[in-house]
């Protein structure tokens, strides 16, 4: 397999896993699936990320986020 087949594939692979926490975070249900919203969402997560709170919105998302994979994973067992 050529190289940039194989960078293509962890590529596709990245966004694939991606669109996976959308989907697991029931943004798709919540939005009723509609791609402006989440894209506005995510264009508003990516401005909070630049501004002056950006850390203490790093902090809040990643101790939720860890949070959610754990419940998920007690549930899952």
């Amino acid at each position: 397999m050529r190289s940039w087949q194989v960078e293509r594939r962890k590529r596709t692979r990245h966004l694939i896993e991606l669109g996976g926490l959308v989907v697991k975070a029931g943004i798709v249900e919540l939005t009723s699936d509609d791609r402006v919203m989440i894209y506005g969402a995510l264009l508003w997560m990516a401005e909070m990320l630049q501004g002056e709170d950006s850390e203490q919105a790093r902090d809040v998302w990643t101790k939720l986020g860890k949070m959610g994979f754990e419940r998920n994973a007690r549930q899952s067992a």
